[in-house]
């Protein structure tokens, strides 16, 4: 249901240095958490701030919270929690199922990487095995690995098993640093998966040998891999989450920032198009009237091809962020022979995740969120971050740098969530109109950050998104999480091809 009074920043009720709550109409219901300093909360519009009154008011919703990266998106906000016992919503996970961050440490010292050479060097070495760029595949570049159909079926049905990492030449011992090293069907089984798989390759997959072969690539719009120098922060907690993370201060890093490519976006696009069809069908009203707020109660048939179709996808892009790392420790050793290198972590930032949410197993959407687990959450036992917490990967820009994080227990409020990044400022046609490629091209030059392209992407200048200090002051402010490390860009690969691509 849509809101009956204009709204707008000075709608949010205060309720912290960096929360508030924006309460629902007539105040009917829980109301939305707004994670945000007064600068951050002055920069949501109307627009956003209504599609997450949209959300809330969904059937089965119980909670929903505006990060400070916020911004509208299609649907929900791009940048929010949505918590659901009961039903499950493409539109907060959104097209690019499980889009996701992963970080690679490895053992070179920062200073091997100064010269302008060398990391040309680097540069041309990842992109003879990476391509960047919408529809790019193997195909496009000589040094990629070879992913035929049946390989590309192992992959969506079992994601970053021990046999589909060894195929491809991943060291197995990384999926115990992923968020979630695979998923399976709604029943809970990899069968489920198997016989989703077949009946889409049975209908006609468009393209699916063609998809398939975008593994170890990065999209269009905002994917990136990075060069980084880690800078530990000073503090014995910081040092401590870094030793348990494998973070080396002083030392490169790789950052990476994709998903599940043309393969999970025709997933997406066609549970939109069945979910859509069936409101139609059966004139449903849709929530704020919002053909993106389509959603299947848990149990129907609908709800059961979303979870199938959703846990294809993200086993996906887990392996294509795992291959993607390979790939670039591959390159890294062809330059600096003798190299290694450890995967910090892999987590995602659009996926619906079971959880237990005030005593109840829900399914949580974050849509341009991220998973924030503190040390001592039980879904962290057995894992090699049970006392810390696990890495939070949160993407800057190139000339702000990112940051790795680890959870505070305030995250409960949140959900056990964060922000995903810094969000956008502007939208990419707006960023177009506004500015100039040359002062975008000086400030990267002026940070001695080199890229893989002519003109870096005009949409994807760090002016087009909200200052980074701020929404991480907003993080800290909040209680939600803590720095761990700083991340200093030292080069940077994006789509060399186009500006306003897509990212499938």
């Amino acid at each position: 249901m849509a809101a009956t009074n204009p709204i707008s920043p000075a709608t949010l009720v205060p309720t912290g240095a960096a929360t508030a709550l924006l309460p629902l109409p007539d105040g009917k219901g829980k109301p939305i958490t707004v994670i945000g300093t007064p600068a951050i909360r002055d920069g949501f519009d109307a627009t956003c701030l209504q599609q997450a009154l949209n959300a809330r008011c969904a059937p089965g919703v119980t909670d929903l919270i505006v990060n400070p990266d916020a911004h509208a998106g299609y649907g929900a906000p791009i940048g929010c929690v949505l918590v659901s016992p009961t039903h499950v919503y493409p539109g907060p996970v959104g097209v690019d199922i499980k889009c996701s961050m992963s970080l690679l440490q490895l053992d070179v010292p920062t200073e091997d990487i100064q010269d302008r050479t060398v990391r040309r060097a680097l540069i041309d070495a990842i992109g003879a095995r990476i391509p960047t760029g919408a529809g790019r595949s193997q195909r496009s570049v000589p040094k990629s690995r070879a992913v035929g159909p049946e390989l590309g079926r192992q992959v969506a049905v079992e994601g970053a098993s021990a046999a589909v990492c060894t195929s491809l030449g991943i060291p197995p011992a990384w999926a115990d640093r992923c968020e979630d090293a695979f998923h399976v069907g709604h029943d809970g089984t990899r069968d489920a998966l198997g016989e989703r798989l077949g009946r889409l390759t049975h209908v006609g997959f468009e393209r699916f040998a063609d998809k398939v072969q975008q593994l170890g690539s990065y999209g269009g719009g905002n994917h990136f891999g990075e060069c980084e120098a880690v800078e530990v922060a000073d503090t014995e907690r910081a040092r401590q989450a870094a030793d348990v993370f494998g973070l080396r201060h002083g030392r490169v890093a790789f950052l990476s920032h994709c998903g599940s490519r043309g393969f999970g976006y025709h997933l997406a696009q066609g549970q939109f198009r069945a979910l859509q069809q069936k409101f139609e069908t059966w004139d449903i009203l849709l929530p704020g009237g919002d053909k993106e707020l389509v959603y299947a109660p848990l149990g129907t048939p609908e709800a059961d091809a979303y979870l199938d179709d959703m846990a294809l996808g993200a086993n996906f892009a887990t392996v294509n962020h795992l291959l993607i790392n390979a790939l670039v420790l591959e390159a890294f050793q062809e330059v600096l022979p003798g190299v290694g290198g450890q995967l910090v972590y892999f987590i995602s930032h659009n996926i619906a995740r079971q959880e237990v949410v005030n005593d109840k197993m829900c399914w949580v959407h974050r849509k341009g969120a991220t998973r924030a687990f503190p040390g001592g959450h039980f879904a962290l036992k057995g894992t090699p971050f049970a006392a810390t917490g696990h890495p939070i990967l949160l993407p800057g820009n190139p000339q702000a740098g990112s940051v790795v994080m680890v959870a505070d227990p305030g995250a409960s409020k949140s959900c056990y969530s964060v922000n995903h990044g810094a969000g956008r400022a502007m939208g990419r046609r707006a960023a177009m109109r506004a500015l100039d490629q040359q002062t975008v091209d000086a400030g990267l030059d002026s940070h001695d950050i080199l890229t893989n392209c002519r003109q870096y992407p005009i949409d994807e200048a760090p002016a087009a998104y909200k200052d980074f200090d701020e929404v991480l002051r907003s993080v800290e402010q909040a209680g939600l999480a803590s720095p761990v490390a700083r991340l200093r860009a030292r080069f940077v690969l994006k789509d060399a091809d186009a500006s306003l691509g897509g990212a499938a």
